[in-house]
């Protein structure tokens, strides 16, 4: 019996290779299918380790997003250079300098060899965004012609250079090429590294997967907020080196994406890297018949007026860039690049560096939550929640700025201020945070995927540059208070738009995603 059923295997497999013989790979025992023999099984392990390893350029991103908050109070002249001359102070922070009890400590040494002005560490700050932007625009274009693993391999290098030239910069010049050169990566990997997600992941595990972007963006931004207090800004810089260099070492290990070799023809190599990500006994064939059939319904060579043209992809852009405004319209670059300035212009007790630390931790614990809840609970429940919490937090972000700025005693609320972030961080982490980011991979074909989510990424990094641009100045010019009221008008915005106008895309198919996306 057991000869006989190696015989029926040896027969499929062989009839399986002589229908593409023309292919050198074809040949390869692993493309074998033990269909009927009670063994076909899909492993996830590896789909979650390919997962891990491309996410670490967001681990990587999330370095470059929090760089900013330890490091510039440690490199602008009016933080460390400034005289104290009040001694009554009391209870504050200044910097990283803690001022207790109305004693005034030695300033920390000056870096002689970089000190920026209050100009420059904005702009240390917004070029990030601005890079961002233009890393993200040809993304798509690259991925569609070499391949995402290749290309998440080509945009690794940016990051690499980047970090080289801030651990070494003895001017403001070098920190803007460095900013620059890692908003490059970071905004290339905001595109190639969903992309990727979406096309090797399981329907079953798809959002699971798809937040993890977001989750090892948390964790980076806590590295940093960590490791920043504890060490100098140079040190910090080289440890985040060597993320991107983890980062290029992983991808030498990663398969092409299914849907990318079945698009090129390679047909023999897709189901080859199915096999590599879902395990040797899948069912590769049936696997590779359905992505072939969302293929049939594509054009070839997309361009941007099909991605247009197209009711299901229009609607699809639309979703997804609304999502993407939201998610940055919230604040929440804004609170990251200044959650110590957040707790410092509070005049809150704690120290502003584990106020930061804290709230850090928070995101990436609700962030894992998240991922955990979003097979679950499903993306548009998780969506409202998140936006309505949001609005009710800065809202009362406002309330208390409010208060406190028309000179009336807030000591009794100081908690209020972290109170507040927490709760928004939370929030976010379980909503806006990774499920704009998820929903990107989920709404497009793979003929207009690139393009859509390049120009998605593009207009999300073009609100972050926007966003953190004029954070200080509408907090000079509008106050504290109406800043907070003015994100929290977004945030109820959001909740209704999310409400009306988008679906649950749980647990469905690309064609189902496509039928309610054109209206049928």
């Amino acid at each position: 019996m057991d000869s006989e059923k190696v015989v029926r295997a040896m027969a499929r497999w062989w009839q399986t290779v002589s229908q593409e013989d023309g292919d050198p790979n074809s040949h390869n025992p692993m493309l074998y299918d033990p269909l009927q023999d009670g063994v076909v099984k899909t492993s996830k392990t590896r789909q979650y380790l390919a997962a891990l390893i491309i996410c670490l350029g967001a681990v990587a991103a999330g370095t470059a997003l929090a760089w900013t908050s330890p490091v510039l109070p440690k490199i602008t002249a009016n933080v460390n250079n400034t005289a104290i001359t009040n001694s009554t102070i009391g209870n504050s922070t200044i910097g990283n300098l803690t001022i207790a009890n109305g004693t005034v400590p030695t300033p920390l040494p000056s870096d002689d060899r970089l000190q920026l002005t209050v100009d420059q560490t904005t702009w240390v700050s917004s070029l990030l965004a601005i890079g961002a932007f233009l890393g993200a625009l040809p993304t798509g274009y690259i991925a569609d012609t070499i391949g995402r693993r290749y290309t998440a391999m080509v945009m690794d290098v940016p990051f690499i250079l980047a970090w080289i030239s801030i651990s070494f910069a003895q001017s403001a010049g070098w920190l803007y090429v460095g900013r620059f050169l890692i908003g490059i990566s970071t905004g290339s990997f905001c595109v190639v590294a969903p992309m990727y997600i979406s096309e090797i992941a399981e329907t079953s595990i798809r959002g699971t997967l798809g937040t993890l972007f977001q989750l090892l963006l948390t964790i980076g931004i806590l590295l940093v907020y960590l490791v920043g207090s504890m060490v100098t800004w140079q040190t910090l810089s080289m440890l985040c080196l060597l993320i991107p260099i983890a980062l290029f070492c992983g991808l030498l290990i990663l398969p092409e994406t299914p849907v990318y070799l079945l698009k090129k023809g390679r047909r023999s190599e897709a189901a080859l890297s199915l096999k590599w990500l879902w395990g040797r006994y899948c069912d590769s064939r049936s696997a590779i018949q359905v992505i072939q059939n969302d293929l049939d319904q594509t054009v070839a060579d997309a361009s941007v007026m099909d991605l247009f043209s197209n009711r299901g992809s229009r609607n699809g852009l639309v979703i997804s860039a609304l999502l993407m405004v939201f998610q940055q319209f919230s604040g929440i670059n804004a609170v990251i690049f200044y959650t110590e300035s957040i707790f410092q212009s509070a005049g809150t007790s704690l120290n502003a560096s584990l106020c930061s630390i804290i709230v850090g931790v928070v995101q990436v614990f609700m962030t894992l939550a998240s991922s955990l809840l979003i097979e679950k609970a499903g993306r548009k429940i998780l969506l409202i929640f998140s936006s309505t919490v949001m609005t009710i937090c800065l809202a009362m972000l406002g309330a208390y700025f409010n208060m406190s700025n028309s000179g009336k005693d807030v000591s009794a609320i100081g908690w209020l201020p972290l109170l507040c972030v927490v709760l928004f961080i939370i929030s976010f982490s379980v909503g806006y945070g990774p499920i704009p980011w998820l929903m990107m991979g989920e709404l497009f074909l793979p003929d207009v995927k690139g393009i859509a989510v390049s120009l998605t990424v593009m207009l999300n990094w073009l609100c972050v540059f926007v966003v953190t641009k004029c954070f200080s100045s509408m907090n000079e010019s509008l106050g504290s208070d109406v800043t907070f009221w003015f994100f929290g008008a977004w945030m109820a915005i959001a909740t209704l738009y999310v409400a009306i106008a988008v679906q649950e895309t749980k647990g469905k198919s690309a064609s189902q995603i496509q039928n309610w996306l054109s209206g049928r």
